[in-house]
């Protein structure tokens, strides 16, 4: 959600230049955003609602939200965009102060596939009714547009910069490919021997596979999938034989991770979209028929050029064929 919203920065930026945003994110995700600050957003205000509710009454949780609230609280705000659409965001607008002739914007209505809830709509001083088959992506960018008056650019900028990455991790000869073959729900998944017969065919071509991971259970995957591939690596950086299982990084160290890499292949994930955010060369692997509302969206416009991002979908789930011939037809023109 925070990666698909990161495009409405940059179109307030263009309609309004002089615009100050600050954005109220779980701190989990506050990572993504980093980049953004002093270019683009004033202020990332970070929340733990998923953890406060699980005590909401201890004395932790209490002194926690009170310090969020004074945050929040600090700046009267000209408007308060809901764009998530849940009860915990229509409370994070409702707390929020706004400024004489301020105002509260949100969505009329659920869109086909997200989540709503009623108490976004009963906050908001302007609810905006909006098409029920839209992109996860478009969805924020026309509540945005529509709340405050402007006219939307065809493309989404999504603001992130290619910086160099912190480490030599990521930098090898030759290129990187990541797989990113983890996600949170397990009917996501490719199956392991794809993800061993595409590392196989990749390398073939003298191309690096990297493996990121966020938990114990990834990680098992990765050295599964370097066993499988018959080559060497110790998680620790070691290059030899193709292959490289990243260290567990933090999300703004591994996004810079991610945009030293000649392309990524991914199931739907955050990490997935992240590649999507920094316009790599990307195929996202889908399950099920949910990648016209999340996945990578084709430049029409240049329909005569190939697309640098592809998403892909079959029951149970894409062959290894499939999802190669896609990634070739991300490529340049040799």
């Amino acid at each position: 959600d925070v990666v698909h919203t990161l495009p409405v920065v940059q179109d307030i930026l263009a309609a309004r230049p002089d615009a100050k945003i600050d954005w109220v994110v779980e701190k989990a995700f506050a990572p993504v955003l980093t980049p953004l600050l002093g270019a683009g957003l004033q202020r990332v205000i970070s929340c733990e609602l998923r953890a406060w509710r699980k005590s909401p009454f201890s004395a932790a949780t209490r002194t926690a939200w009170r310090a969020f609230g004074r945050e929040l609280q600090s700046q009267r705000y000209d408007a308060v965009i809901d764009l998530q659409g849940l009860s915990k965001s229509a409370l994070v607008a409702w707390l929020a102060r706004l400024a004489p002739g301020g105002k509260r914007y949100a969505m009329a209505n659920q869109t086909e596939g997200s989540g709503y809830e009623a108490p976004t709509r009963w906050v908001a001083d302007v609810a905006v009714t909006l098409a029920l088959h839209i992109h996860a992506m478009q969805r924020g960018r026309e509540l945005s547009a529509r709340a405050l008056g402007y006219t939307l650019a065809s493309l989404p900028d999504y603001g992130l910069n290619r910086a160099p990455a912190r480490t030599n991790i990521a930098q090898a000869a030759p290129e990187t490919i990541a797989f990113v073959h983890g996600s949170s729900r397990a009917d996501k998944h490719w199956p392991l021997e794809n993800w061993v017969a595409l590392g196989r065919q990749l390398n073939a071509l003298g191309y690096r596979i990297a493996l990121p991971h966020g938990s114990d259970h990834e990680l098992a995957t990765c050295r599964a999938i370097v066993a499988a591939l018959h080559v060497n690596d110790d998680h620790n950086g070691d290059k030899r034989g193709g292959v490289i299982v990243w260290p567990r990084l933090p999300l703004d160290e591994l996004t810079h991770h991610l945009a030293q890499c000649a392309g990524v292949i991914g199931v739907d994930s955050g990490l997935s979209h992240m590649a999507v955010a920094l316009d790599l060369p990307h195929v996202q692997i889908y399950n099920f028929d949910t990648a016209w509302r999340t996945g990578p969206l084709i430049d029409l416009a240049s329909a005569n050029a190939p697309p640098r991002q592809l998403s892909i979908y079959a029951q149970p789930t894409p062959s290894v064929q499939v999802v190669w011939n896609a990634w070739l037809r991300c490529q340049p023109p040799a």
